[in-house]
């Protein structure tokens, strides 16, 4: 089945560094855009970022202002996103998603906490 599996978050301080990582499996990885969402109790879901399957990125500019990078590995499933500059407000959980065959799909979320 359809699967995206998300890791490489934890507790960074602000103005740290994280890369996140999306392996997935079950479709044809190279032929979907892929996007980063992420959730907190305040805001709720926000969209961050998203890839074409060629390799064309979009940012959320008012959450992200040049400070993430996405990327994607079609060889290797492989779906990314560096963090940097971060600020407390980047706390949330992390996840990616893709809509297959007009579904969408989601991980299961990593935590990205930004504290001192």
């Amino acid at each position: 089945e359809v699967q995206m599996v998300e890791s490489g978050g934890g507790l960074v301080q602000p103005g740290g560094s994280l890369t996140l990582s999306c392996a997935a499996s079950g479709f044809a990885f190279a032929d979907y855009a892929m996007n980063w969402v992420r959730q907190t109790p305040g805001r709720g879901l926000e969209w961050v970022s998203t890839i074409s399957y060629s390799g064309g990125a979009t940012y959320n500019e008012e959450s992200v202002k040049g400070r993430f990078t996405i990327s994607r590995d079609n060889a290797k499933k492989m779906l990314y996103l560096q963090l940097n500059s971060l600020k407390p407000e980047d706390t949330a959980v992390y996840y990616c998603n893709s809509v297959i065959a007009g579904y969408p799909y989601w991980g299961q979320g990593t935590q990205v906490t930004v504290s001192s």
